[in-house]
């Protein structure tokens, strides 16, 4: 799966990913970009997944016609987040297209 890490994503996340291809917005120019324009350009550019830490993201933007599968972290400190990593890594693989899930941290 092609998987983008929003900027609020701890980058630790790249390598605990194993077996998917990893790419954060700001490597791809987009870190100037908002939700719903990153949200549009990562389905352009055929990203499966979109990982965030955006709690609200479900609120601000209408996702009921996204391609793109949304996980979303309850925290973005690396030392809680590095505990959780099978649950993220399970988000991740189990993600479809469209679908919204919410990892607790």
């Amino acid at each position: 799966m092609l998987v983008l890490l929003d900027n609020n994503a701890p980058r630790g996340l790249v390598r605990a990913l194993v077996g998917h291809t990893v790419t954060e917005a700001r490597e791809r120019g987009w870190a100037e970009l908002r939700n719903g324009e990153l949200l549009s350009a990562a389905e352009d550019a055929g990203f499966d997944v979109f990982v965030t830490a955006d709690k609200n993201i479900q609120y601000q933007q209408n996702l009921r016609d996204r391609k793109i599968a949304i996980v979303v972290l309850t925290k973005l400190r690396w030392r809680l987040v590095r505990d959780r990593l099978p649950e993220i890594a399970a988000a991740v693989h189990a993600a479809g297209v469209g679908s919204f899930t919410e990892v607790e941290i």
